[in-house]
């Protein structure tokens, strides 16, 4: 394995430049995006754009809860998330919200609607506010999946990371190095 010299040596972008998704809607909405990109210079466009050709890893959901948090004293603005927003059913009462989104599910549409707020798609924010004025661009939470548990080492001193277990037992990785009576304790 080389550098292939023909193709112009290593590829040092590697950053995506299009969705790997087929989804022809989405391709219409970075088509949109592409444009005001251009035609506006906007940053706020520019990050929209960056996230809609995004894994699907770096696109959590968001739920209503966390949603209705982070919109508290920002009445008037709409929040855009470009992911899904999901219902939540630890909350009572959702506020009165203007939410962009790629998805809803169909509960948390319902809810938000019921309030008497607004679920808006990407083409229809681009007519609102080109710019972004009076938005909040919020994310859900990227790290709370159950595979970032197991990232790093498990077992070495200061790491609580989660092992790999077939079971949570005595038996199971619990004795040696897990406990004082088994030699030591990390």
């Amino acid at each position: 394995m080389g550098i292939d010299l023909v193709a112009g040596g290593k590829s040092k972008k590697t950053k995506r430049t299009a969705p790997r998704s087929d989804d022809i809607y989405l391709k219409l909405i970075v088509k949109l995006y592409r444009f005001l990109v251009r035609r506006t210079g906007s940053n706020f466009s520019a990050v929209i754009l960056k996230r809609l050709f995004m894994n699907k890893v770096n696109k959590p959901a968001i739920s209503l809860s966390r949603l209705s948090r982070f919109m508290e004293g920002k009445e008037g603005k709409i929040a855009v998330i470009v992911g899904t927003v999901t219902n939540d059913i630890r909350i009572q009462e959702v506020p009165k919200m203007k939410v962009t989104a790629l998805r809803f599910t169909e509960q948390a549409r319902a809810r938000i609607e019921k309030a008497g707020g607004e679920c808006l798609t990407f083409d229809q924010l681009a007519l609102i506010a080109p710019l972004g004025q009076n938005t909040v661009l919020l994310r859900g939470p990227k790290n709370s999946r159950e595979a970032v548990k197991h990232f790093g080492a498990p077992g070495v001193p200061h790491s609580h990371s989660k092992p790999y277990v077939r079971s949570k037992g005595r038996k199971f990785e619990k004795a040696r190095g897990k406990r004082n009576s088994k030699g030591f304790r990390v």
